[in-house]
């Protein structure tokens, strides 16, 4: 009986170092992966401020809130098992489809650049808008959140499954939840509160301390040009994920390879003209030439958008 009793307890003693050892394994292969995307998670940071600009301090939060949900909701229950599915059974369609959806941000980042030159479509505004309207604006502004995060989050899951070849499903299953939620988590915590700064610092200017009120005013002076600063690197940075995205995707694609050996050489270039911070520059020259396909690629499809509208419209029974 006792015999039995310290063997059982030898298989629950082997039992705890093996689940030590595999949580080990999930918190290395999470941290490994999350590190991988960081460059992809600080382009989604950049990108969200810009879709809670201009409602009311009120609803920032609560919008925040649904963006973040929404995009916990695509990376747990659409984009992780479909990559893990993928990866299984026919990991060749993964690149094509990160490729559409790097054309995808491709065409958002033409489109809301053409906006900010004043050349987008721009809706009139007929007297103070009603409840009703503010409820379909927030819906339709956090639709438009939750798609463009869907792109970002399937290239910040892909870039981390690549660094997983090595593991165990259940390992690799497990770090890509970790991901998930450490990345939404950082990028909507540091959202919220990058958005409610002007709030502290209306509370700090009111009061009666100097150095308080002197912080509370530079707060809220300087907030306004920080979020129009983040929203135009939120375009540029939809233009540079998507170009990279597709221009990774062109690697030994015949003669459209040119492009990736392009952004190499560029980068190599980079990277040996400057001795003082030769990744930074690298990385600079790389993400040049993305954005720059990026916003050729968007400007493209909108045009041939606009030329299928066109059509459409004069195919038309008038």
């Amino acid at each position: 009986m006792a015999s039995g009793l310290f063997a059982l307890l030898d298989d629950v003693a082997t039992l705890a170092k093996l689940a030590a050892a595999s949580l080990d394994d999930v918190a290395a292969a999470s941290a490994r992966a999350t590190t991988k995307a960081a460059g992809v998670v600080i382009d989604d940071a950049a990108v969200t401020p810009r879709y809670v600009t201009g409602f009311s301090p009120d609803r920032e939060l609560p919008l925040i809130w649904r963006i973040a949900k929404g995009s916990l909701r695509n990376k747990l229950l659409l984009l992780m098992p479909g990559f893990l599915l993928l990866a299984a059974i026919l990991p060749q369609a993964l690149t094509p489809l990160l490729m559409l959806g790097g054309a995808f941000l491709c065409y958002e980042a033409a489109e809301k650049l053409l906006e900010k030159l004043g050349f987008g479509h721009h809706g009139t505004d007929c007297g103070r808008p009603t409840a009703i309207d503010r409820a379909a604006q927030e819906k339709a502004m956090v639709a438009g959140a939750v798609r463009t995060d869907l792109i970002l989050s399937a290239e910040i899951l892909a870039i981390a499954l690549g660094q997983l070849d090595q593991v165990s499903f259940a390992t690799k299953a497990t770090s890509l939840a970790v991901v998930s939620l450490v990345v939404t988590a950082g990028v909507y915590g540091f959202v919220a509160l990058l958005v409610k700064m002007d709030d502290a610092g209306l509370r700090l200017a009111a009061t009666g301390h100097p150095t308080g009120r002197s912080l509370g005013r530079l707060l809220v002076r300087g907030m306004p040009a920080v979020l129009a600063f983040l929203s135009v690197l939120g375009i540029a940075a939809m233009a540079w994920v998507g170009g990279g995205i597709v221009v990774h995707g062109l690697e030994g694609a015949g003669p459209l390879a040119v492009l990736p050996h392009l952004q190499h050489h560029l980068a190599h270039k980079a990277e040996t003209l400057a001795p003082l911070a030769p990744a930074v520059f690298s990385w600079l020259a790389s993400a040049a030439l993305a954005g720059l396909v990026g916003l050729a690629l968007g400007g493209f499809i909108l045009l041939i958008l606009g030329a299928a509208t066109r059509l459409r419209s004069g195919l038309a029974p008038s």
